[in-house]
C-alpha cells in the first residue's frame, strides 16, 4: 500500500534521521522499547537535534524529543518530556502516550483538554484513505465518514483492538503512525527558524 504521508527522515537533520531512519509499525500498547537506540536517545539535546538550525520555539523542539523517544517504545521517557510541555500540542504528544500505555482514561482527559489541532484535518483525510484501502471491520467505517477527526473515537476503537473485540488493529496502528508523522513533521518545523 503507498503511504499517505511520503515521511522522509533526512529532510529532519542528521541526529533525527539516525533515530527514524528504521521504518516502524508502534504497537497501539506500549511494545517493547528499543535498546539499541537508547544511546543515541540519551545524547540528543536540543542543540543537536536542529543543528544547524536556530530553535525559535522550545516547547516544539521539546515535542519533537518526546516524538522520537515514544517511536523508539520509551513510554516513560516520552511521558517526562510531554507532561512539561504546557501548549496544546504538549497535550497531544501526552494523550498518544497515554493511549499507547495504555491509559485510555487518562489520554481522553489529554484530548478532551486539548481542543482542534491543526493535525486534525490531514489526519482525518488520511485516516479516511486507509480505511478505504484496507479490509476492516465494519466497526471502522466511521473513520472513512467522519466530517472531522474524532480522537475519542479512535482511543476507543484503539481500546477494542487491544482488548481483542474488533479485528482491525493494523489499520489503527497505521492511522497511529500517520498521525505521529504528522504531528512531529508540525512540530520540527514550528521549532526552527526557516
Amino acid at each position: 500500500m503507498e503511504e499517505v504521508f511520503d515521511f522522509k527522515p533526512e529532510i529532519y537533520g542528521q541526529a533525527f534521521l539516525e533515530l527514524l531512519k528504521e521504518k516502524r509499525l508502534n504497537p497501539l500498547g506500549p511494545g517493547s522499547p528499543n535498546i539499541k537506540a537508547r544511546s543515541a536517545l540519551n545524547k540528543l539535546t536540543i542543540h543537536k537535534a536542529f543543528a544547524p538550525h536556530e530553535v525559535i520555539d522550545t516547547n516544539m523542539a521539546n515535542a519533537c524529543l518526546a516524538a522520537v523517544w515514544l517511536y523508539q517504545d520509551f513510554l516513560q521517557e516520552s511521558h517526562n518530556i510531554s507532561q512539561t510541555i504546557h501548549t496544546q500540542t504538549g497535550s497531544c504528544w501526552h494523550g498518544i502516550m497515554h493511549r499507547r500505555e495504555p491509559d485510555f482514561y487518562n489520554s481522553k482527559y489529554w484530548f478532551h483538554n486539548l481542543g482542534e489541532h491543526p493535525i486534525f484535518e490531514p489526519l482525518r483525510i488520511g485516516a479516511a484513505q486507509l480505511a478505504s484501502n484496507s479490509n476492516a471491520h465494519k466497526s471502522t467505517e466511521f473513520i472513512s465518514k467522519q466530517s472531522k477527526w474524532n480522537p475519542i473515537a479512535f482511543i476507543d476503537l484503539c481500546e477494542a483492538c487491544i482488548k481483542g473485540h474488533l479485528p482491525c488493529e493494523m489499520l489503527c496502528r497505521q492511522i497511529q503512525q500517520f498521525e505521529w508523522k504528522l504531528l512531529f513533521d508540525y512540530c520540527y518545523w514550528k521549532a526552527i527558524k526557516r
